[in-house]
């Protein structure tokens, strides 16, 4: 195989039950989707409170767009930070509790540009070995000493904070768990941080909206402090229901990021448009209580039923419900068997996962009705009967 026989390493990828196709949606998101053609009830989208489509959300963005077009036309740092932007970040900052927030385009940009920022050469980074691909990323492009330590375990990063000579030491953890639903056990990891001076950065992509008695993420059910977590990551393509990230924390905190980090300075800022939307998806977030009840049901009512039918679940109460099959192949024919009674649920395959580790990566928005998780409940053991 020569260094450029893209074929060959494509079929490799097909025969491994590891190549992966995109589907066409055309419909807006939401719990009912028409996709290929077919109609369908999603079970794997992350806009967990059902904001994506709402129609206040929706005209945000149309009287956004109205008033400053489409594009920002430049990076933040040139001529592309308007008015709405600047009033996203000051509401982020208010909701969350800390001194001063900004945006990024992506959560990935957030993630890689936010290490890059803090640390570099003769510093060093721990992470949790279950992070998501941008913290590790961030990690290896920052040119600091990288460890990863053993999922959920604080002892282990305090055997590799002790022993470190870092100059700078970050230590790094998603708050929840993308493919596997828990949450990190952030009051023991901070504890150990904070003895070795280190300082704690969360990615709580998929905690943010959902945890909390206000939305506030994982940080507000641990009733953690920004002092406990200097710093904090949040994407407002899930539960926002939008797009874009932020970065939180204390005014030297954002100011650093903002004067050093190159996937913020470097990229045009995100549509004021879409800025205008998040503000109303925000207060949609903090004021509909109803929306984490109804999906903590939702949850509730799967744990419950995938128990009694013997399901391998992982050890989750957030809206990430994996379950646990194994070989990549099988995960692809029992996605396919729940598509072919039109629910779609996605077969989560390697590297995304450990080898060995395929799974049904199963979420729940709070616009799920008792009926889609029992219509789910029962088609799932229908084509795990069939499996073996």
């Amino acid at each position: 195989m020569t260094a450029f026989d893209l074929v060959d390493q494509l079929n490799a990828q097909r025969q491994a039950g590891l190549y992966r196709s995109r589907r066409i949606i055309n419909s807006a998101q939401g719990v009912a989707l028409t996709v290929d053609g077919q109609r369908v009830v999603n079970f794997c989208s992350n806009d967990y409170l059902g904001l994506a489509n709402h129609s206040a959300v929706v005209a945000a963005l149309s009287a956004g767009a109205a008033q400053y077009g489409v594009g920002s036309g430049s990076a933040h740092l040139v001529c592309g930070h308007s008015r709405v932007h600047q009033q996203l970040e000051h509401a982020l900052a208010e909701f969350t509790g800390r001194d001063r927030a900004v945006l990024f385009s992506t959560g990935y940009m957030a993630n890689i540009g936010c290490i890059g920022a803090l640390v570099g050469a003769g510093d060093a980074i721990f992470e949790d070995r279950l992070n998501h691909a941008s913290l590790l990323d961030g990690a290896r492009l920052s040119g600091a000493r990288f460890k990863r330590y053993h999922h959920g375990d604080p002892t282990h990063l305090q055997r590799f904070l002790a022993a470190s000579s870092g100059v700078r030491k970050l230590v790094v953890t998603d708050g929840v768990f993308s493919m596997d639903g828990d949450l990190a056990p952030l009051p023991e990891l901070v504890r150990v941080a904070q003895h070795q001076a280190a300082w704690v950065m969360v990615d709580d992509a998929h905690g943010l909206g959902v945890l909390g008695a206000q939305g506030q993420g994982v940080v507000e059910h641990y009733h953690l402090s920004q002092e406990d977590v200097p710093v904090l990551i949040g994407t407002l393509g899930k539960s926002f229901g939008t797009a874009g990230a932020f970065v939180a924390g204390s005014e030297s905190l954002i100011e650093t990021v903002i004067q050093k980090a190159r996937s913020y300075i470097y990229t045009t800022a995100l549509p004021p448009a879409l800025a205008a939307a998040t503000l109303v998806s925000l207060q949609l977030l903090v004021n509909d209580d109803w929306r984490r009840e109804r999906l903590q049901d939702r949850i509730q009512q799967f744990r419950s039923g995938a128990r009694q039918l013997g399901l391998p679940l992982t050890d989750s109460t957030t809206a990430i419900q994996p379950v646990l099959v194994g070989d990549s192949h099988q995960a692809m024919r029992l996605s396919d068997a729940l598509l072919a009674e039109n629910i779609w649920v996605s077969a989560i395959r390697p590297p995304t996962v450990p080898l060995g580790g395929a799974r049904l990566r199963i979420t729940f928005s709070a616009l799920h009705e008792a009926h889609h998780v029992d219509r789910l409940l029962c088609v799932l053991d229908k084509a795990w009967g069939q499996l073996s």
